[in-house]
C-alpha cells in the first residue's frame, strides 16, 4: 500500500507503544494488520480536548489513516472500531510482554495478516482470563512461526525420530530437541512438555514450568540477549521473593 496517495484510507491497527514527542504530540507504535509494524506521530494529540490521546491506548482496536512519504508517518483521522475489554491485573502485564515481542521482533512494514488476527484473538482472551501461561505459550510459537523461526516440538533433531514422552532433551533453537547426552548445561524438557506444547494441550505445573523457561531462552536467542522489560516488571509485581 502506497500511504502517500492513500491519505484518506484507513486501516485497521493497534498501539503497541506510545511514549511523547514534543510537549503536544505523541509518538506512536503501531501494529497493522496490512502494513506491519510502523512508528507514527499523532501531532497535537496531547492538547486539551483531543480526543486523540485516549483512543491511541494500547489494546483498542483502531481504524486511522496515516499520510507522509518517510519512514516516520503523521497520523490523521483516528477511529475505536469497537468498544475493548480492558486488561488488568496479570493479564494486562501478560499484553504488555506480547506488545513488546511483537516490537523487538517484527520488521518494520512486515505485514503478518495471519499474526495479526492470532494478536486479536489473545487480547480477547486475556481480557477473559483464561489460562494465561497457556495463551502465552501459544502466541510466542505462533509468533516465531510468523517470522521464520518455528519450533520444531515432536522430532529429534539429531536422527528425526519421534519424541518420546518420558524421555528428556536439550533444546536447540537453531536445530530443535537433541538427546540429553548431547546437552551443553544443564537445562533439559520433557518429551511429554515438548509434544503438549506442539498440538496446544494442556500442560500439568511441572510441564507448565518447563515449557515457560523453554520459552524463555529460546525467544533470548532471537532477541539477542537483551531482557525485555515486560517481564522484569511481571516478575517484581507477581513473583514472590524467595524465603533467605
Amino acid at each position: 500500500m502506497n500511504i502517500a496517495s492513500q491519505r484518506d484510507q484507513l486501516i485497521d491497527c493497534y498501539v503497541l507503544h506510545r511514549r511523547d514527542y514534543s510537549n503536544t504530540s505523541l509518538l506512536v507504535e503501531l501494529f497493522s494488520r496490512d502494513l506491519g509494524c510502523l512508528p507514527a506521530i499523532a501531532k497535537g494529540a496531547k492538547r486539551k480536548n483531543n480526543p486523540a490521546a485516549a483512543l491511541l491506548q494500547p489494546f483498542k482496536p483502531l481504524a486511522l489513516n496515516l499520510y507522509g512519504r518517510g519512514e516516520v508517518k503523521t497520523l490523521g483521522k483516528i477511529e475505536e472500531q469497537v468498544a475493548s475489554s480492558p486488561l488488568q491485573g496479570k493479564a494486562l502485564y501478560c499484553g504488555l510482554y506480547v506488545n513488546e515481542l511483537l516490537t523487538r521482533l517484527l520488521g518494520r512494514g512486515d505485514a503478518h495478516p495471519g499474526l495479526y488476527r492470532h494478536y486479536e484473538t489473545v487480547l480477547v482472551e486475556l481480557a477473559q482470563e483464561h489460562d494465561l501461561a497457556r495463551l502465552l505459550r501459544r502466541f510466542e510459537l505462533r509468533l516465531l512461526e510468523e517470522i521464520g523461526y518455528a519450533m520444531v516440538l515432536d522430532r529429534d533433531a539429531q536422527n528425526d525420530a519421534a519424541l518420546e514422552p518420558e524421555a528428556r532433551y536439550a533444546y536447540d533453537p537453531e536445530r530443535g530437541p537433541l538427546p540429553r547426552s548431547s546437552a551443553d548445561g544443564g537445562f533439559s524438557v520433557s518429551g511429554a512438555t515438548l509434544l503438549n506444547l506442539a498440538v496446544d494441550a494442556p500442560l500439568d505445573a511441572d510441564q507448565g514450568r518447563e515449557a515457560k523457561e523453554l520459552m524463555r531462552r529460546v525467544l533470548a536467542h532471537y532477541l539477542g540477549g537483551r531482557p525485555l522489560k515486560s517481564r522484569e516488571l511481571f516478575n517484581h509485581l507477581f513473583t514472590k521473593p524467595q524465603r533467605p
